[in-house]
């Protein structure tokens, strides 16, 4: 089996230490998969990176035939099959928006470019670095000889925040819950869609009678999860995090389970359920295998969904003008 080479960026950051193992144990593409890991960070952060390398070596993964670290990136994403952008210039105090979106941009403009020239033409790219959808959507404007339906944001932690909510609020297992979407941009307006997710086969609305707390305390809980996090443990949800950007990746490599989908924020062609074009936006989505996917039509959207999926794509919208106009 040819081995895939799988690139990680923030390779020495709280969400790569909880990934990378878990993709050397096959906990992303499988456990018969074999594997290389192209890790890479900033110059300043070698030094850990080597010692995560000599960690990886010493757990003698099966799976794993190769760790190679750098902090060119260039060479981090030769011939990668699977590239994951996790680093990113985090959010300091007072930081606007749209400043963020500025720094980062400059990121991952180099990145795009560098995938463009060296990777596999076929490799698939989740963006988990916030502001993660507009991120995503300036490396694919600079990787333009690569499909774009092979880059992705994530928005899984998301859909897995979601899923353990309504899991806790209907007293039963997260395997019950199925056919949870996230419908927009990875922020403060992202839309988790209680209408059409199920429980056990039934819909949601059927199980908890509430929809007040649906319309209000679920979505708010969904949309602030990460500012909670923060606030109660002291740091980000990096364990989290690093768990749904394995299930991102996972779900695109395997074929979906008939009468499920899976969220992922990818670029709009306005074919799909009106939404403006060129924009990283998260739909429901099912995987044939290999990367292909298929975003789940059909889906009817009533009038309180319909104003809050809009009031999102306004928001991509807006940092779409931001994005480009000043890179």
């Amino acid at each position: 089996m040819q081995v895939q080479r799988v690139a990680v960026t923030g390779g020495a950051g709280q969400i790569s230490y909880s990934l990378l193992f878990r993709i050397a144990n096959g906990d992303m593409l499988g456990k018969e998969q074999p594997i290389a890991l192209h890790i890479a960070d900033i110059p300043e952060a070698l030094t850990s990176l080597q010692g995560i390398k000599m960690e990886l070596e010493d757990c003698a993964f099966p799976l794993l035939h190769n760790v190679m670290i750098t902090s060119d990136i260039r060479k981090a994403f030769e011939g990668v099959h699977y590239a994951l952008l996790i680093g990113a210039k985090p959010r300091t105090a007072g930081m606007q928006r749209a400043d963020l979106l500025l720094q980062n941009g400059k990121i991952f403009i180099e990145q795009g470019r560098a995938l463009n020239d060296v990777a596999d033409r076929n490799v698939k790219v989740l963006v988990v670095g916030n502001p993660c959808n507009t991120n995503c959507l300036i490396a694919m404007h600079h990787a333009p000889d690569l499909p774009r339906a092979n880059f992705h944001a994530m928005t899984r932690l998301d859909q897995n925040r979601a899923t353990s909510l309504l899991a806790q609020k209907a007293a039963v297992p997260t395997s019950d819950i199925s056919c949870i979407a996230i419908w927009g941009n990875h922020s403060s307006t992202q839309v988790p869609d209680f209408l059409h997710g199920r429980i056990n086969n039934i819909p949601i609305s059927s199980v908890i009678r509430d929809r007040s707390w649906l319309e209000g305390p679920f979505i708010a809980a969904v949309q602030n999860r990460g500012a909670a996090i923060i606030a109660t443990r002291g740091k980000s949800s990096a364990a989290s995090a690093a768990s749904a950007a394995l299930d991102a990746m996972r779900a695109l490599a395997q074929p979906t389970p008939s009468g499920c989908w899976f969220s992922s924020a990818i670029c709009s062609d306005s074919n799909s359920y009106g939404i403006a074009e060129d924009l990283i936006f998260s739909f429901p989505c099912r995987s044939e295998g290999g990367g292909k996917y298929t975003v789940v039509e059909g889906l009817e959207w009533d009038a309180f969904l319909t104003e809050k999926i809009r009031a999102s794509e306004h928001e991509l919208i807006e940092e779409r003008k931001i994005a480009l106009a000043a890179l």
